[in-house]
């Protein structure tokens, strides 16, 4: 156990343990409402370990963070079921039966649509995040390879142009679709030849080369921008 899950885990045994005192130390009448609303606060109480574990279970540091929202949303049940239940075990002499079930049923309805909801939510934009991610390699790696082939030219010119091609992939939309993935395989086969030409010493071919990538590159970011 982590230091947080153990934290965590022994602030369930204690709200377990003063709750408990409370309803048994106090000379509650112990009717079928008493029981009803002592069940539900236990419940309420050790639904938090399902809580934790759907919240932060995940290796993923990102989903973890994202466990947030659903960890808030099991403490708020929490609280409001403890306070509902002590309420409903004060005045277990008065509530009749159907009253405290049907509100104890509705607080757990509550908490379970919020959790499902907050959850799918959750594994939705973690989802879209990892999209996300394998949306923008392509790219990334193209604006890398790009900018490695500035040092490996000694001529000033071809430098500057080779720092020009650089500086247009990095500014270029990072986003990957289905309709510039072909472009954008064609560009990775061109940088080697690129850097082929610039490992020969052929200045001609390394200009040339470079005029038709930065081409297929103006192309790829026209696709783009009618696509969005």
């Amino acid at each position: 156990m982590t230091k947080n899950t153990m934290r965590g885990f022994f602030t369930l045994v204690i709200l377990l343990a003063v709750f408990s005192v409370i309803a048994f130390v106090i000379p509650f009448p112990k009717n079928t409402v008493f029981w009803i609303a002592y069940a539900c606060g236990i419940f309420s109480i050790l639904f938090q370990l399902y809580i934790f574990k759907s919240s932060f279970g995940k290796e993923d540091a990102r989903s973890r963070f994202y466990g947030f929202p659903i960890a808030r949303l099991g403490i708020y049940y929490l609280v409001v079921q403890l306070i509902v239940s002590i309420i409903e075990i004060a005045l277990s002499k008065f509530l009749p039966t159907w009253v405290v079930i049907l509100i104890n049923v509705l607080i757990l309805a509550a908490a379970l649509v919020g959790c499902i909801t907050t959850e799918t939510m959750r594994d939705e934009i973690a989802a879209q995040d990892t999209k996300l991610k394998k949306s923008v390699s392509n790219m990334r790696e193209l604006q890398s390879l790009t900018a490695s082939l500035v040092n490996q030219a000694d001529d000033a010119e071809l430098k500057k142009l080779l720092q020009k091609v650089a500086d247009e992939f990095r500014y270029s939309d990072p986003l990957t679709s289905d309709k510039t993935s072909a472009l954008e395989e064609d560009m990775h086969s061109q940088i080697g030849d690129l850097q082929q030409a610039l490992v020969d010493g052929d200045v001609v071919g390394t200009k040339t080369l470079c005029s038709k990538l930065l081409d297929c590159l103006r192309e790829r970011n026209r696709i783009c921008s009618i696509n969005k």
